[in-house]
């Protein structure tokens, strides 16, 4: 039982992507596609596993996150203050999209949980975020609100298995295509798997987990068998959530635009009372991600710019309080939270090539990480990962702005 003293960093990567994004995400990908996006999913797991190995290694050889990387790629000052404006660029927007979806998802749950306009719940949420990290006391909540996402997560594995899905066609959704309407739907599925602002996390974690004084060849097979295994639960868990929907949905008459449409896949395990277990579970993901992607922002921000490390600084206040305040604002205006969510994470898959580039420049810097380089394996696993995600996040953004 050794190997569970291990466990750790993976997992918060875990946490991080298991969100309203993710549900909302996957369950519209069941209902509208049945599995016919399983290979999407599969992508984006074995893409995180690639990046997230990547940013551990990182933390644990050179003992700086990616942000701080970055900063200190470019000699040039004003090579550097154009890497670090970009990169800040997308931590902004990223995470103020990604933001919007996590208080629409809590503010989802609570309106199918009180009735109460979804609008009035997202501005209350979001105060309540804003206050709890201010107060410095989100550690004691966010342990709660996991233990509920951890169970909304077991529901749904307990559900896959009772609604019995046709594992043929689960494997022949293996084979990439994509339906008629589906893109937006792959570019979210890597999106809200792939999540740009845990590539800086992880490198701080790893360190946290592991100290200076650890032997790092022992310290590197942990990280990496970490990363697999937490990763590979997370997709699971989003497979079941694909899964659940498709039985409900798929080939059906019925579709969902709401959250209580949506908890009609947990019926199988919960009967009349499905509405409110998902609604709960919806409410708290949507809490968790709401407070951890402002402090996410805050720490590559400083990672970025060489700032001190400290969450009641002025500096980094401003950046998650930002963050917090932008993400407010769109969820209150949103009318439509399936879609506002579902392009939330459709936003970060457009967004992921460029950090994922800025990691594998870092990854190749031997004065960094000397003789724990990437190799020729791991930079052709990357490269497809970046093309992959360019490939697909630029053609849905020209889709968007009409050029196609």
């Amino acid at each position: 039982m050794k190997w569970l003293k291990n466990l750790g960093p993976g997992f918060l990567v875990t946490a991080a992507f298991i969100g309203p994004g993710t549900v909302t995400t996957a369950s519209k990908a069941g209902a509208d596609f049945g599995f016919a996006l399983v290979w999407a999913l599969a992508f984006s797991v074995f893409a995180t596993v690639v990046l997230q190995e990547m940013c551990a290694r990182l933390g644990l050889v050179s003992g700086q996150g990616l942000g701080e990387s970055i900063r200190t790629m470019f000699a040039n000052p004003l090579a550097r203050g154009l890497a670090a404006g970009l990169v800040v660029a997308a931590i902004a927007f990223g995470n103020a999209a990604f933001q919007t979806g996590n208080i629409v998802g809590a503010a989802a749950g609570l309106e199918a949980l009180t009735g109460v306009d979804p609008r009035a719940w997202a501005a209350a949420i979001g105060v309540a975020a804003f206050v709890v990290l201010f107060g410095g006391v989100y550690k004691v909540l966010e342990r709660v609100l996991v233990v509920l996402v951890v169970l909304m997560s077991v529901v749904f594995l307990v559900t896959a298995v009772l609604v019995a899905p046709d594992l043929r066609r689960m494997a022949a959704g293996i084979v990439p295509r994509a339906p008629d309407g589906s893109l937006i739907t792959i570019v979210a599925l890597i999106g809200t798997t792939v999540v740009p602002y845990n590539l800086f996390l992880h490198a701080s974690a790893v360190r946290e987990k592991w100290s200076e004084s650890a032997a790092l060849e022992p310290a590197l097979r942990a990280a990496r068998g970490d990363a697999v295994l937490s990763i590979s639960v997370g997709g699971l868990i989003t497979l079941a959530i694909m899964a659940t929907a498709a039985a409900a949905f798929y080939d059906t008459p019925r579709s969902f635009a709401a959250v209580g449409d949506m908890a009609e896949q947990l019926g199988p395990l919960f009967g009349p009372s499905a509405r409110y277990f998902f609604a709960t579970g919806l409410l708290a993901a949507g809490l968790t991600s709401a407070i951890t992607a402002p402090l996410a922002a805050a720490y590559a921000t400083a990672g970025v710019l060489g700032w001190k490390m400290n969450l009641r600084s002025l500096q980094m206040r401003v950046v998650w309080g930002t963050i917090v305040i932008a993400g407010t604002i769109l969820a209150a205006t949103a009318t439509r939270p399936v879609a506002a969510i579902l392009f939330a994470q459709a936003a970060n898959g457009v967004l992921l090539p460029l950090v994922a580039i800025f990691l594998l420049i870092v990854m190749n810097r031997r004065d960094l990480l000397g003789e724990h380089t990437n190799g020729v394996v791991a930079n052709v696993l990357g490269g497809a990962v970046v093309v992959t995600a360019a490939g697909f996040g630029a053609f849905q953004l020209l889709r968007t702005l009409g050029a196609l």
